[in-house]
């Protein structure tokens, strides 16, 4: 295609935009108020995974060992532990950091066993893939010098399922959002469309292809879609920029899980709204033109 019949084009599409006033303004409402929707639940969806990875990446499994171990055992126990399979890291505790960890929590009273310290040395391991978790214990179960392995039976297990169902859920209700905005966002394209059907009808007669007559309608599917999108985008970034003020100082202090950083995410939100809004209105004006091409 010439250079300058693609810049026809470009005009074209500008001109049709400011030409039906009314009928552009219904586009972008409906593409404004379908990405702001999506914006909003996918900015909720990525905090909710990053809030599971790091519940994930907190479950840790607890290697006791035995009391009877000398330093040469715990140093080829430590060895062996990190020689297992699925093991990402391993954090060593003796037992008098295991005291004092029960000090600060029980109360000082407790100082008294110092002297004779009734408690395991423990060895602290994380798995490479955390829904493993379960796996990389039993392996550590039948290393020799081993007293006890602890990993939250039966929590973690239904921690992971909740986790995993949560993830599902998001993920279904995302893409039905999406398929919702991409049939709204057409329909009102098609609508457009369809009070310019003889104009697509005369250009047919006199001999214009296909091509021809659908790029205008493509690029105004595209302006719409990103006039659609300025109104979320200011939006997301007002609403998670007053929210992230608000609560990542104070899950900070709780040091459990924390936001996403405002910085690059809000940058990479919008640029999906951005692009959603593009390739909806391209596709919208793409599969709303085709049927009156056949005249």
């Amino acid at each position: 295609m010439k250079g300058r019949t693609l810049g026809r084009h470009f005009r074209e599409s500008i001109k049709s935009i400011s030409r039906n006033g009314w009928m552009t303004f219904a586009s972008v409402s409906a593409v404004t108020v379908t990405l702001l929707l999506v914006g909003v639940f996918v900015m909720i969806m990525m905090n909710l995974n990053k809030i599971a990875d790091d519940l994930e990446k907190d479950v840790e499994i607890k290697v006791f060992v035995e009391l009877t171990a000398d330093e040469a055992s715990i140093t080829n126990l430590e060895q062996q532990i990190k020689d297992t399979a699925g093991v990402a890291e391993v954090t060593f505790s003796p037992k008098g950091d295991e005291l004092n960890k029960l000090v600060v929590d029980f109360g000082d009273d407790l100082q008294l066993f110092e002297q004779q310290n009734p408690l395991h040395n423990v060895f602290y391991a994380k798995a490479v893939n955390p829904q493993e978790t379960e796996a990389v214990a039993k392996k550590l179960e039948r290393l020799d010098n081993t007293f006890e392995v602890r990993y939250g039976e039966g929590k973690i297990e239904r921690l992971f399922s909740f986790l995993n169902t949560g993830r599902n859920v998001g993920l279904v209700l995302i893409l039905a959002l999406l398929f919702t905005a991409m049939f709204l966002i057409s329909n009102t394209i098609r609508i457009t469309i369809i009070a310019r059907r003889r104009d697509i009808e005369i250009m047919k007669l006199v001999g214009a292809t296909n091509w021809f007559i659908r790029i205008p309608f493509i690029l105004e599917g595209m302006w719409l879609g990103i006039l659609g999108s300025i109104v979320p985008i200011t939006l997301v970034t007002v609403l998670y920029y007053n929210v992230y003020n608000l609560l990542a100082p104070r899950l900070q202090q709780g040091k459990l899980f924390e936001l996403l950083d405002f910085s690059p995410f809000i940058y990479q939100v919008n640029g999906l709204i951005l692009l959603m809004g593009v390739l909806i209105g391209i596709w919208g004006s793409f599969m709303s033109v085709r049927k009156f091409l056949r005249v």
